[in-house]
């Protein structure tokens, strides 16, 4: 089916800070989860995607159409959710359905009502009594209450309890039950990645490390726990990063290449972007 999202050596310069060169490309069908430290460029490279900002250089193509120009056409069919909750304080939910109704030619008031019962949102609260939880709530429930085909989310579930992360995910894994959908979502909880993504994307100051699927990078590398005369005889070509302690040493390898008779973890998405940047530090 192709690509939903293409980025092509997009690029944005700023005083103290580029993203660079970055080229990624999500399936129709699939999760991507967009990781890397504050300040690393994500937001940045969601703003480029959404227009809200102009790149510097590169392409942008969404649904297999460049961007350039012509992205209102389609954001009918974008979802987003941002961390923060850009609603008027003074409005109720009702208040937004109407003006929804307005800005979408596809809004389906009777869809929005129905996430409003399972999300258990009021409609006439103001949103300014809203918790950080209810607000993400219903930024989601409006991005799901038009034709939308793409969701951009930007830290939606940071700072919620687990047991509405799980929720959020678990609309996530309903979304993605048609293959003509795709999610982009950025985010430093990565367990919850884990869960629901299919491809992980690492950006570390404004550089992509690498944007692969996430079973071939779990089954790329491993924990290694060793001494440090163990870890000395380990083909350095073979190792990504180390973490050494006063009982001796963890280091993040490639799995293929680590002997026989060393004690193995599997890797996290946590551990693999850890020892990425612990690397660089060295």
């Amino acid at each position: 089916m192709g690509n939903i999202l293409e980025l092509k050596h997009v690029t944005k310069r700023y005083p103290g800070f580029a993203l660079e060169d970055l080229s990624l490309a999500l399936p129709s069908g699939c999760v991507m989860g967009f990781i890397g430290e504050n300040g690393a460029g994500k937001s940045t490279t969601i703003k480029l995607i959404l227009d809200l900002l102009k790149k510097d250089a590169g392409e942008i193509s969404i649904f297999g159409e460049n961007t350039e120009g012509s992205l209102a056409q389609r954001n009918e069919q974008i979802g987003v959710v941002m961390d923060e909750c850009n609603f008027p304080e003074a409005m109720t939910a009702d208040n937004i359905a109407k003006m929804m109704s307005k800005c979408y030619r596809s809004w389906d008031g009777a869809r929005f009502a129905q996430y409003l019962g399972k999300f258990d949102l009021p409609r006439d609260k103001k949103i300014k009594d809203y918790s950080r939880g209810m607000k993400m709530k219903l930024m989601l429930a409006v991005a799901l209450s038009h034709d939308s085909r793409l969701l951009l989310l930007d830290e939606a579930t940071s700072g919620l309890d687990p047991i509405v992360r799980d929720e959020i995910l678990d609309i996530f894994l309903d979304f993605m039950q048609d293959e003509s959908h795709g999610i982009f979502v950025s985010s430093h909880i990565l367990s919850d990645l884990e869960k629901i993504c299919d491809y992980v994307a690492f950006l570390h100051k404004g550089k992509l490390v690498f944007c692969e699927e996430k079973s071939s990078l779990l089954e790329k590398y491993a924990v290694v726990k060793c001494t440090r005369q163990e870890l000395d005889a380990l083909d350095r070509s073979a190792i990504v990063g180390v973490r050494e302690n006063s009982f001796g040493a963890e280091a993040l390898a490639l799995r293929d290449r680590i002997p026989a008779g060393l004690v193995c973890d599997p890797a996290s998405i946590e551990d693999i972007m850890l020892y990425h940047v612990k690397e660089e530090t060295r």
